[in-house]
């Protein structure tokens, strides 16, 4: 059957009230663009309707391209005011949902600080990379190799007992010093090499005022053709000067077996003398033991302790309190 105006101009009439309708119900963004695709889309209602507008007489024609004009500019006018008001609620629903009551005290989060040793691990670092060298790490549960026998420490010779260690049930153990990362990366690398290791040591050690059985150790050493003795000693000195500034330090002969000659130094510390790090010329055999010739070249390394760095910098009179966890102590800091 062929439409006529009059049946055309009722459509678009129905289509008219049955999308202002849906519109004015409708909940959300989603569904007021699916009513506009469902009346004004392509294949939507008006199109639809329009579809019969070929079938009318050429004078009919233009009076429902009006009409039909009409109706897709109300349909549009009704769709954006109805896209306005769904913004703004969901924009408010937002605003109320984020909103802050400025009137309700604060939740209080303290202040961190750093605490001391990490404070003087940095510092120290980085007045050795200042003097050109390059951060090294290793591992903590460590081989005998590596931990004693490449640094000259023989099965059988007292001076395992100097740093008698925790052992594990697989042979390997904790290490005694951060030495073994200068074996390791001394396998690794070919002189010449400048080298610093920082990390955590364990040793049996009775507990006191200056002794800690898990500490903090930095390592340096250095391997080149014609270091000497007096390279190692103004490299302390150097050293110890740009962390402390001006400071009593002395050299003391002393004995270890992956170092010759070697020396502890000392610094003055509430009025007596504090060791805080042991070093010397790296022995001929370690420089062996890692594939180097020791006619050719020669060495130095320290190994200083952190924790008693800390105690002369900060004036801490017991190494106990860095382990407290005392809120009072590391308030100060």
């Amino acid at each position: 059957m062929t439409p006529s105006l009059i049946d055309l101009e009722t459509q678009l009439q129905s289509v008219e009230q049955l999308a202002q309708g849906a519109i004015a119900v409708a909940a959300t963004l989603d569904e007021l663009e699916q009513l506009r695709v469902a009346y004004l889309g392509k294949k939507g209602q008006l199109s639809q309707v329009l579809g019969g507008m070929g079938k009318l007489s050429a004078a009919d024609r233009p009076r429902i391209g009006a009409l039909a004009n009409t109706v897709k500019n109300a349909l549009q006018s009704a769709l954006e005011h109805k896209k306005e008001v769904l913004q703004k609620a969901e924009t408010d629903a937002q605003l109320a949902a984020e909103a802050l009551d400025v009137t309700m005290p604060g939740v209080f989060v303290p202040q961190g600080r750093v605490h001391p040793i990490n404070s003087i691990i940095d510092q120290i670092v980085d007045i050795f990379v200042g003097l050109g060298y390059t951060v090294a790490q290793g591992p903590e549960v460590e081989n005998d190799y590596h931990n004693f026998e490449a640094l000259n420490f023989l099965p059988d010779h007292p001076a395992r007992d100097m740093q008698d260690t925790l052992y594990l049930i697989d042979g390997q153990l904790m290490r005694t010093h951060t030495s073994n990362v200068q074996i390791r990366y001394m396998k690794e690398h070919e002189p010449p090499l400048r080298a610093v290791a920082v990390g955590r040591c364990y040793r049996r050690d009775t507990v006191d005022a200056t002794h800690a059985a898990v500490f903090h150790q930095i390592e340096f050493f250095a391997v080149d053709k014609n270091l000497t003795f007096s390279d190692l000693k103004g490299t302390i000195k150097v050293f110890l000067e740009a962390l402390f500034g001006e400071i009593p330090v002395r050299f003391r002969p002393s004995f270890f077996p992956f170092t010759e000659p070697s020396a502890e130094v000392d610094v003055q510390w509430q009025g007596q003398w504090l060791e805080i790090l042991g070093c010397g010329m790296i022995d001929p055999n370690v420089l062996e033991a890692v594939g180097y010739d020791p006619e050719v070249y020669s060495g130095f390394a320290a190994g200083l302790g952190v924790e008693r760095l800390a105690m002369v910098q900060s004036k801490i009179d017991d190494i106990r309190r860095l382990y407290a966890s005392d809120l009072r102590f590391l308030r100060q800091f």
